[in-house]
């Protein structure tokens, strides 16, 4: 099969994978969105595919979402769900998974050998998109805290109500999306991005 065909098909796939995962969530009292896997999906996609490709999927969900199929967490969808308090971690997903996937790079065989360097970046690009995908929201809670309880207020809400429950969480989602990528890349890269393994890749493993 033609590998841009198969890079779209998978990419189609990973955005289903993450849409489908809007059913699986764990209430948490007085977050309406509770404790999700929609964002660590975003993320890992993000790493496997590699490169500004990365955050297809995520767009994909995030445009299903917008136009009103009930993909987003609790099975919301619509546009209105990007105009309450919450609106800005949709928009954080599809950011994050692009700095996930540009920090991570286009995967290569190559990378059967882990190296120090390589699970730098890798960890890099996971965590760093993980916490990428709350900067928008920061924006939003200012927006509509902001005239209530001033800006500084509003960045403790932030904080005490959005970032601090999660980051354990977040965490141990990272942890778990870098071990993943670490075992996948390669095939993705071998199935995805190149014909074969290069002479120079199988050399760099002997």
């Amino acid at each position: 099969m033609n590998k841009k065909v198969l890079r779209s098909a998978v990419t189609a796939f990973f955005a289903a994978i993450i849409c489908a995962s809007s059913f699986f969530r764990i209430p948490v009292p007085g977050i309406v969105s509770g404790i999700v896997v929609q964002n660590a999906l975003c993320i890992l996609t993000a790493v496997l595919l590699g490169g500004i490709r990365g955050a297809s999927p995520s767009a994909l969900f995030f445009a299903a979402g917008v136009i009103g199929l009930p993909v987003f967490s609790g099975g919301q969808g619509g546009f209105q769900v990007l105009m309450n308090i919450t609106g800005g971690f949709r928009i954080g997903w599809v950011l994050g998974a692009l700095f996930s996937g540009i920090v991570s790079g286009i995967p290569s065989v190559s990378e059967k050998k882990l190296t120090v360097k390589y699970l730098v970046r890798l960890c890099t690009a996971v965590f760093g998109g993980l916490l990428f995908l709350y900067v928008p929201e920061i924006f939003y809670v200012i927006a509509f805290k902001g005239k209530e309880l001033g800006v500084s207020g509003a960045l403790k809400l932030f904080y005490t109500a959005f970032f601090a429950p999660f980051i354990l969480v977040d965490f141990i989602k990272g942890v778990f999306a870098v071990l993943i990528a670490v075992k996948l890349r390669p095939h993705s890269a071998l199935y995805l991005y190149e014909q074969k393994i290069e002479p120079a890749a199988e050399e760099s493993e002997n």
